[in-house]
Formats: C-alpha cells, sequence, structure tokens
C-alpha cells in the first residue's frame, strides 16, 4: 500500500467514527443553536493548531453568524517557529496558570451561552481552564478532544483533571495516539496527523446542524456564499449583513463587562 492511500484508509475510519457520534453532534447543535436564538454567541476556543478549526467554523465560505472565536496569537501563532514569537513560548503559555481567566475577563457571559472548546490531548492548561470557567458561569461546554490520544496522555494541570471532566458533551475526531497516522518504511516516527481531518469534519457537521434548526425555527442564517453560486449583488448583501449581525452580537458581550461605568448603566447617557 502507497503512503498516499495509508494516509486515505485512516481517513476513512475517522469518518466512520464521526458518523457514529450523529446523536452527540444532534445535541450540541440543539444547544448552539438555542444559544444564537437568543441573539447570544457561541465561544469557541482552541490554542495551537487546533485554533484550524476556530477558522473552520466562523467566518469563512458557508460559514454563518453566532460564533465568537477566541483567538489568543500568543497560543497560536507558530510561523516564525523560533525566536520572537515562536513556537516554544506558544507552547510554554498554554500550560499557563490563570491566563484563561485573563482571556475571559473580556467578556460578559451569560447562561444562554454556549461553548466549543477544542484540543486534541485535552490535557493543556489553558483549554481546561477555559471550560470550567464556562462552567462555572452556567455556559454549556463542549468539548473537541483526539480520544485516543487524551486517553493516553497526562494531564499538564496540577490536580490532573482534563478537557474532558469540564465538558458537558465530548465529541472525538477520531484520530490515532500520537495524531501522526502514517508509518514510512525506515523511519521509527510516524507522520502526517489526523485530527484535523476528523476536526474539520465534525465542525462543519456541526455547521450544517445548526444551520438546518435554525432554519426550521424560522431564522435561517446569513451564509457566506461564492458570488459564483448566488450572484455577485447577493454574496455582498450576505458578506455585509453577516459581518454586521456578528457585530451586532459581538456588542453584547462587551456592553456590561466588568466594571460598571456611567455608560454602562440603563438609562444612562
Amino acid at each position: 500500500m502507497s503512503l498516499t492511500s495509508q494516509y486515505i484508509q485512516k481517513s476513512r475510519a475517522i469518518l466512520d467514527t464521526v458518523e457514529q457520534q450523529s446523536d452527540a453532534i444532534q445535541q450540541a447543535a440543539q444547544w448552539f443553536s438555542q444559544t444564537i436564538l437568543a441573539g447570544r454567541m457561541v465561544h469557541l476556543f482552541g490554542s495551537g493548531h487546533s485554533r484550524i478549526m476556530v477558522e473552520e467554523m466562523w467566518p469563512r465560505y458557508g460559514s454563518f453568524p453566532g460564533f465568537n472565536p477566541i483567538v489568543e496569537l500568543s497560543l497560536s501563532f507558530h510561523n516564525l517557529v523560533v525566536g520572537a514569537n515562536g513556537q516554544r513560548q506558544a507552547m510554554f503559555l498554554e500550560n499557563v496558570p490563570g491566563l484563561a481567566q485573563r482571556i475571559l475577563r473580556n467578556y460578559d457571559l451569560s447562561e444562554q451561552d454556549s461553548a466549543l472548546v477544542i484540543s486534541s490531548s485535552g490535557c493543556n492548561v489553558v483549554p481546561i481552564e477555559m471550560a470550567e470557567l464556562f462552567q462555572k458561569q452556567g455556559v454549556k461546554v463542549v468539548a473537541l478532544i483526539t480520544k485516543q490520544h487524551a486517553d493516553y496522555s497526562t494531564s499538564k494541570r496540577a490536580d490532573g483533571k482534563k478537557l474532558s471532566d469540564f465538558a458537558d458533551l465530548v465529541l472525538d475526531t477520531g484520530a490515532a495516539m500520537g495524531d501522526a497516522m502514517v508509518t514510512v518504511p525506515g523511519l521509527d516516527t510516524p507522520v502526517a496527523p489526523g485530527s484535523t481531518v476528523g476536526g474539520a469534519v465534525v465542525v462543519n457537521c456541526l455547521k450544517a446542524e445548526v444551520a438546518g434548526l435554525l432554519t426550521q425555527a424560522g431564522f435561517p442564517p446569513k451564509v457566506l456564499s461564492a458570488a459564483n453560486v448566488v450572484g455577485a449583488e447577493r454574496a455582498v448583501s450576505l458578506f455585509e449583513s453577516a459581518y454586521d449581525e456578528h457585530a451586532h452580537r459581538l456588542a453584547k458581550l462587551y456592553e456590561r463587562v466588568g466594571i460598571p461605568s456611567y455608560v454602562s448603566e440603563p438609562g444612562k447617557p
């Protein structure tokens, strides 16, 4: 079997694992659609390469407003690899206790909100604390992990708890332990990770299910669509209205955050 065939075969197995989670995906979509219909937002968080799944959810073609992508550059800007803003710093920071609290200090959370927290290992401190803090605020938490990898990994948190310990629902990317899936003859370390494949499939299944529920409820989402599909004029209208709706939803997360001021008090100028 060629190395390409090996990767594709393992990817098909990942698709089977995702399909077996259909009921759980529909449950998560129910929570997310309820949040969006309430005028609130589904918070998305992932450090490291889990950022990919956050951006896969929103904003991109085939996506729609209702999601709040929380992406910290200090935890996910890996492009320089070494030197300033390098990979070592990012990997260090994603295990600093208290950082999640400082991030969420920026938002006025509500029990109507929900969250998707992504971490392949489920063992890094910041995603774990994110989920814990969300739950303390009454926010429903869906965790997206690589179960096989997480089960055999050790939490970086002092008490040993993992992301799954602070999740109302756990979804699995279906990737292998260690993530890499292809064995190359003569090379003692596998290559070609699979969690991105499984994670992207899960995220887009969630997106489709949420869109279906919003449409059934009489509030079809404003989907970012290509001009060659809906026409140039409609495409521009959808993009502008979707971005505006995102701004209006986001404003609610800032309006009464933290220490009150005369600006945030009802009835004040």
